[in-house]
């Protein structure tokens, strides 16, 4: 498998799927599963760095109020995210 910054978040998350997928079979030896667990976790890491990175250059586009049309960082509140308000970590 690439290194981690090497890959896009779509590969990435391809890569995890396909580790679930052999773990949710449950037909491999525990230290092979162990192995792929923890290359999983490295995949949800950097897709969540790269969600973030996105989520931080992104901008919305914001009708003033004289009809004019101006750029704000986007900003995700935890609610509208779905997440709880607590963080969790990985």
């Amino acid at each position: 498998m690439k290194e981690n910054k090497d890959l896009s978040f779509e590969e990435a998350l391809r890569q995890l799927e396909e580790i679930v997928e052999k773990l949710e079979k449950g037909e491999i030896p525990l230290e092979e599963s162990l192995k792929l667990f923890e290359e999983g976790i490295r995949r949800i890491r950097l897709c969540q760095e790269k969600l973030e990175g996105v989520e931080r250059r992104i901008e919305k586009l914001v009708e003033g109020k004289e009809g004019g049309i101006s750029l704000e960082p986007f900003e995700l509140k935890a609610e509208e995210s779905g997440q709880h308000s607590e963080n969790v970590e990985l």
